[in-house]
């Protein structure tokens, strides 16, 4: 490759979407300074760890950024489509592998990696929720043949989307992974509009309108007494039981919860200055990766929340304006998969720290230290940059 190609393919393509990369470039600057304070507060002690946790952090962000680029002036579905097997095969390999390491937090879901007297991990969960939104566009969407048996049809992606899920949920126990996975499969199975999927997606629409009732039943008094008696897992229970009421364990499993919102309240509209938070100092281990939210508020108050709020919607409701204008039901599904892989997280991540659900440990994207989901998310992004490029130049309906 000579140096002028080199230089091309690390630029956007003709037709990008500036707001959505400018969005994206805020938020991800923005994750580094306040990864940098929420890690002084759990490596106050220890500069060197301090230093370490920072620089990869750095380092895959800037990873995630070349991924980024490249994707979005490399990626076609005529490649995606003559890779789509190999897609398949390492994705399975990866989520195989990690389960040859040991658990973290009681989950198999990390492949750790040595260097240079660092310790590198890898979530191979994470860049399979891009596997699942190519399989689910390759196989379901722009489908031409009409008279093909409906099960014929969704046989290969439920598939290959239940066994992801399954090894990530049973054999790595990443329910919250597991259940991101299923949203965004879940709403890209609702998209195409061939015949032979209506039935399955009207039952689909039922057991979505189900399983939120369910879940919103449990969070009641009464769906407390019933959650004691459902065969989950313990910590599973009392992750219901803590979003109720954090305060009847608050020196066991409420413990998180309780710091997260006294960071909330001592932030207020204003904060109390960036690197002045209290609580990050206190015993808070998850504060620069799951409750990353609550140090950002406490030091910057409701504006840190908004900037974030704010970037997200650009992202958000650009790759859904382009989602509505184009014909082809591959792009359309790619770009619905990115916004609801972006959305899904930053739900399920808000509603856990602020106790509004059941806490499932997800990052923030492009908040929360955690170079995986930031890679991964960057590479997403850039395959919609492609198809939006592709888009503009008249390249796909």
């Amino acid at each position: 490759m000579t140096e002028k190609r080199k230089r091309s393919v690390l630029r956007l393509p003709v037709g990008s979407d500036r707001s959505i990369h400018l969005a994206v470039m805020a938020l991800t600057l923005f994750g580094l300074i306040m990864v940098t304070s929420a890690t002084m507060g759990t490596d106050a002690a220890n500069y060197m760890s301090l230093i370490k946790t920072v620089f990869k952090q750095l380092l895959f962000t800037v990873a995630g950024f070349v991924g980024m680029l490249y994707m979005s002036r490399m990626f076609t579905f005529e490649r995606c489509r003559q890779l789509l097997f190999l897609l398949i095969l390492g994705t399975l390999g990866l989520l195989v592998f990690a389960l040859f390491f040991d658990p973290v937090g009681g989950a198999k879901a990390w492949i750790r990696v040595p260097v240079a007297g660092m310790e590198f991990t890898l979530q191979p969960s994470e860049f399979s929720k891009i596997s699942i939104m190519l399989i689910m566009a390759m196989y379901l969407g722009d489908v031409r043949v009409q008279k093909i048996e409906s099960k014929e049809l969704v046989k290969a992606p439920l598939l290959l989307v239940g066994l992801f899920v399954g090894i990530v949920v049973i054999l790595q126990s990443d329910t919250g992974s597991g259940v991101i996975m299923l949203g965004i499969a879940a709403v890209l199975f609702l998209i195409p509009q061939h015949r032979a999927l209506r039935n399955y997606q009207k039952k689909l629409l039922l057991l979505l309108a189900g399983g939120g009732g369910l879940a919103v039943f449990l969070m009641t008094p009464v769906g407390e007494t019933v959650l004691k008696h459902i065969p989950i897992a313990t910590y599973q229970i009392n992750r219901f039981l803590m979003a109720q009421n954090p305060f009847a364990d608050r020196y066991g499993d409420g413990y998180q919860l309780i710091k997260g919102l006294i960071s909330f309240a001592s932030g207020g509209l204003t904060g109390v200055g960036f690197g002045a938070s209290i609580q990050k100092y206190m015993n808070f281990p998850a504060a620069s990766t799951d409750y990353i939210l609550a140090i950002v508020v406490e030091e910057l108050g409701f504006g840190g929340f908004l900037f974030i709020f704010f970037c997200y919607m650009v992202i958000f409701c650009r790759l859904f304006i382009y989602a509505m204008k184009i014909e082809s039901e591959r792009a359309r599904m790619v770009l619905i998969g990115v916004a609801m892989y972006l959305f899904i997280h930053y739900l399920f991540n808000v509603g856990g720290v602020t106790g509004l659900i059941p806490l499932t440990g997800v990052p923030l994207l492009l908040i929360s230290a955690g170079g995986s989901s930031t890679m991964s998310f960057m590479t997403s992004v850039g395959i919609a940059q492609a198809i939006i490029s592709q888009y503009r130049q008249g390249r796909i309906q």
